[in-house]
């Protein structure tokens, strides 16, 4: 039986994997911070295995005899005043040092689709200097970059629940978010393949005036989008990048600049939006009730 360390285990996209890789016969260890958070969180794995990636003293076993490790580690909300080098790169690096000593085979890592063309977002900027070690490392790599999680897009549904979504620009940049289940799926197939680069989408693109249109049509409300121009991004962006800390505009600042852009990847899987704003319909309707 092959072992996989998953890192990033109780985040959306590490919860997926662990399970998607328990249904195909692997031994899991799941590196957490807390087995009981995770476990109560309905997080199951073969194993965990305590530790913190930003401690390299505290994953002092944690390789051994593992085949594959997998990270989607890494931070969208500063907190525990750690920074995105910290995490995104530091800790990271600890584990593929540690990989290294340990002889495994094959690390693979969750990216973000256009790096290239986000150099100046700070949380970009740590996962790409975090890839340019991976990829210079002595262990066979797979770097994997999704256009967009269905959690990230919920955001828009709760503007629609409120009653408006406000878009920047046009509204005619496209993009194609995947669930969680789909994405774990695609991974698994990429890493088996081999794969040293793969940029990954879900099924369906949208425009994001689809996206608004979707998710008003699933709560059975009548659209109301009101555009913005797109300076006004610009501005609140070069704002909150002068007047505030990093930890308060890091996540703003890659929300902004990836809407200024098309986030389109490789269509994997089956799971439309539609149907996942549907479900998220469906289920205020029964907390309402």
């Amino acid at each position: 039986m092959k072992t996989v360390v998953i890192a990033g285990a109780t985040g959306y996209l590490g919860s997926y994997l662990t399970s998607y890789y328990l249904q195909r016969g692997w031994f899991v260890r799941a590196l957490v911070r807390n087995e009981q958070a995770a476990r109560d969180k309905g997080l199951e794995a073969s194993e965990f295995f305590e530790g913190e990636a930003t401690s390299p003293n505290s994953l002092r076993g944690l390789m051994e005899g593992v085949d594959l490790v997998i990270s989607a580690l890494g931070i969208t909300r500063q907190k525990d005043g750690l920074s995105y080098d910290d995490v995104d790169f530091q800790a990271n690096k600890n584990l593929l040092d540690l990989a290294v000593e340990n002889s495994v085979p094959q690390f693979a890592y969750i990216h973000v689709l256009n790096a290239n063309k986000l150099q100046d977002v700070q949380l970009v900027c740590a996962k790409q200097h975090f890839v340019e070690v991976l990829q210079g490392a002595p262990i066979k790599s797979t770097v994997i970059s999704p256009s967009g999680f269905f959690s990230d897009i919920e955001e828009l549904w709760g503007m629609a629940k409120s009653g408006r979504v406000y878009l920047f620009g046009s509204g005619e940049y496209r993009i194609n978010p995947i669930h969680g289940a789909d994405l774990a799926a695609a991974c698994y197939t990429i890493i088996e393949e081999g794969q040293a680069y793969a940029e990954v989408g879900g099924p369906v693109k949208y425009t994001q005036n689809e996206l608004a249109e979707i998710a008003f049509k699933s709560l059975s409300k009548k659209p109301k989008i009101t555009h913005l121009p797109n300076w006004m991004s610009v501005a609140l962006q070069q704002g909150l990048e002068t007047f505030t800390p990093v930890k308060t505009y890091g996540p703003f600042q890659f929300f902004l600049s990836a809407l200024r852009m098309d986030m389109v990847g490789k269509s994997y899987g089956k799971i439309r939006l539609e149907d996942h704003f549907t479900e998220l319909a469906q289920r205020d309707k029964q907390d309402a009730g």
